[in-house]
């Protein structure tokens, strides 16, 4: 694709924007910025920016400007429903996601992965395992690097392990194209963005939209949510936790085998998994179906799970103090992850809630809560729809601030307790992302091992 001398507007100056608008300039592209907030708040990009020839335009967006562009291509946080962006559609202007523009240019395959959870561990774990077998590996999209900021590096036979999220599939077009995509599951979330559950469902399930026979597609078999959105064109292969598949990866007598044709093959035992709770074994099928397809022996698939970290703000264990361990799944931004970081513990609870709320229903907490947690503590613009919905399953107390909660957290602890965060919503209310809120936990919870220490 040709971007020389094409007019390019980009939508938003978060990460993913400021990576495409240097990517487009490096092209020779007529690039115009378009960000809602003030200058002052991105100065330094704007400068970078402004001084390698790009123009911007801060406070809300023109509609005149839009209509005026090649190319527009919106960073993940800005909605495809305002008005400029539907105008520009109505005149016919192409409207891209970065990974759609990124696809264009990636030299190599396209691993992809989606799901309402998991994706991340997901794929962190395959990237791990396919460098393990000595491929050629990149990882990127919502995971952290943009996909345009690797395009320089990859080569023919590079594989590309990409984290898509529903806000980046609902903008592709024609030429994003996994050579496996796999989605793991599809729960409520971003229903604050997304009219309705079915049409967040229809945004994942376009990871499939342009794959071809010859491709696969990774599904789970045990989400009824996905079962509902198998694609026809790829080649189809499951995983299951809870029941045999014939084509796949599933769990037989504590194995993870993966089954063809008749034909179970062993990769792994459910021993050598590190990580902590079931949807983690979950995760662990996806990535090792994804692998095998890649064509990674078992042995390097095994040994490769054995040796994974984890994932920092997922279920990360923190610090145990004075008897008491504290977890960080700051990362849990929907009711349907924190449900499974709180199900990972069988007893001795003190969980950390709260944040900005994405439209969700907390009742399903409740019963988890009540078989688990001793108390939890809430935070956040959430605070008092949580308290609400989960009245009289737990003590509850609302704290405000996540370093007023874990200060609390502890001071209710007892020798064998775990305090959990695990906050079921967004932390764009009092942080700048889900990073920061885990930073800022993990700081916390250094704090208190500082003042015992110092006899505080």
């Amino acid at each position: 694709m040709e971007l020389k001398g094409k007019r390019v507007l980009v939508a938003g100056l978060e990460r993913t924007g400021l990576a495409t608008a240097r990517f487009c300039l490096a092209r020779g592209a007529l690039v115009t910025v378009s960000e809602l907030r003030p200058e002052t708040e991105v100065a330094a990009a704007a400068r970078e920016l402004r001084e390698a020839g790009a123009s911007l335009e801060f406070g809300p967006h023109r509609v005149g400007t839009f209509l005026d562009q090649d190319l527009i291509v919106p960073s993940p946080g800005v909605p495809l429903g305002i008005d400029p962006i539907a105008r520009a559609r109505e005149r016919g202007i192409p409207v891209w996601s970065e990974i759609e523009l990124a696809a264009r240019f990636l030299r190599g395959r396209i691993v992809a992965i989606t799901g309402s959870n998991g994706k991340t561990t997901t794929t962190l774990l395959t990237g791990h395992i396919l460098k393990q077998a000595g491929r050629r590996v990149l990882v990127g999209g919502n995971v952290g690097t943009p996909l345009v900021s690797l395009v320089e590096d990859s080569t023919d036979d590079t594989i590309t392990v990409a984290e898509v999220s529903s806000f980046q599939l609902e903008a592709i077009a024609d030429r994003f194209r996994p050579s496996v995509a796999a989605l793991l599951n599809v729960t409520p979330d971003h229903l604050d963005r997304h009219p309705s559950l079915a049409a967040y469902a229809a945004a994942k399930a376009r990871i499939f939209e342009n794959q071809q026979a010859e491709d696969a597609a990774v599904l789970n078999a045990d989400d009824p949510e996905t079962v509902c959105l198998v694609p026809e064109r790829p080649r189809r292969v499951w995983f299951s936790r809870l029941a045999p598949v014939e084509q796949g990866v599933c769990v037989e007598d504590g194995r993870i085998v993966f089954r063809s044709a008749g034909h179970a093959a062993g990769l792994l035992h459910r021993s050598d998994v590190p990580l902590r709770g079931e949807h983690n074994i979950e995760n662990v099928l996806a990535a090792a179906a994804i692998a095998v397809l890649v064509g990674v022996a078992p042995d390097v698939i095994r040994q490769a799970v054995r040796d994974f970290p984890g994932v920092e703000h997922r279920l990360e264990f923190v610090a145990e103090i004075s008897g008491v361990s504290f977890y960080n799944d700051s990362k849990a931004t929907n009711v349907d992850a924190a449900l499974k970081a709180i199900e990972a513990f069988d007893a001795n609870l003190l969980v950390i809630l709260g944040g900005k709320d994405k439209g969700a229903d907390f009742a399903p907490l409740a019963a988890p809560l009540a078989a688990r947690a001793r108390f939890v503590l809430l935070i956040g613009a959430a605070a008092e729809k949580i308290a609400t919905q989960l009245a009289g399953a737990v003590p509850m107390e609302r704290t405000g601030t996540l370093d007023r909660a874990v200060a609390l957290a502890f001071e209710r602890a007892r020798p064998g307790d775990t305090v959990l965060l695990a906050p079921a919503c967004a932390s764009f209310d009092q942080f700048r992302n889900y990073e920061h809120r885990g930073q800022v936990f993990k700081q916390l919870v250094g704090d208190v091992r500082g003042r015992l220490a110092a006899g505080g």
